[in-house]
């Protein structure tokens, strides 16, 4: 399976570190974000990685290059604007190999099985699979009692954008992960600053868009210091306890 890694963000809520370093290369322990998620993806299978940059791009291709890409296929794809992630994902659509393209956010920290992931996108037929998870945040997925999503909602102004009229839905955060299906990536259009979310937003009517929830597993958002550092210390009590 091939995955995108998305890296190009500014990490502005991980200042000072980002002052000078690119988010993903934020120390967690003894390793990088961006190290780290390598790894985690290589050990389950991942063969093939694309990893979209803009900010401190060059350190994060040094980086890289310094550690001979951790013996990985990977490829660097240089945003000079930044693109957001289905922007991101259509500069690179010609280069996707495999019938299903795994998306991950650098700043993401799971033990998520990528094999379940896949094997749940695959039995349901989906189009595009989103981890999510029943958490409180801000901004959530709805989804209707089938698991097949039917909207988005702000929880601070109460804006809610629906695929249907259905009157019953479920609030579910999304993970930052995700499997979509090579052939709708040509849905996306030009390469252009847009969202992912805004695009599922537009074709939820078409296409099978479902959750895969995935509250057994752990998780962290590592997108500011204080996040970061409860990550760094689950794992180093998991490691050695």
């Amino acid at each position: 399976m091939q995955a995108m890694i998305f890296s190009a963000g500014l990490g502005t809520r991980l200042h000072p570190l980002t002052n000078d370093l690119p988010k993903a290369l934020a120390p967690i322990g003894n390793t990088t974000l961006l190290e780290y998620n390598l790894k985690f993806l290589a050990s389950q299978g991942i063969d093939s990685f694309i990893i979209n940059t803009h900010h401190f791009a060059d350190k994060i291709e040094d980086y890289l290059k310094k550690n001979d890409f951790f013996g990985l296929d990977i490829y660097i794809s240089y945003e000079k604007e930044l693109l957001d992630t289905a922007g991101g994902v259509a500069k690179v659509r010609n280069l996707i190999k495999n019938d299903q393209l795994l998306l991950y956010n650098v700043d993401i920290i799971s033990d998520i099985d990528i094999d379940k992931l896949y094997r749940y996108h695959c039995k349901n037929k989906a189009d595009i699979t989103l981890a999510v998870r029943d958490r409180t945040t801000s901004r959530y997925l709805l989804f209707d009692e089938k698991n097949i999503m039917t909207g988005w909602k702000n929880k601070k102004t109460e804006e809610i954008k629906l695929c249907d009229d259905k009157k019953k839905y479920k609030e579910l955060a999304f993970s930052g992960i995700s499997l979509i299906n090579r052939d709708v990536l040509d849905e996306i259009g030009p390469v252009e600053k847009k969202s992912l979310i805004d695009f599922y937003l537009n074709i939820c009517k078409e296409r099978n868009i479902l959750a895969y929830i995935h509250d057994d597993d752990y998780w962290f958002d590592c997108g500011s210091i204080e996040k970061l550092k409860n990550a760094e210390k689950y794992i180093f009590n998991k490691t050695f306890n």
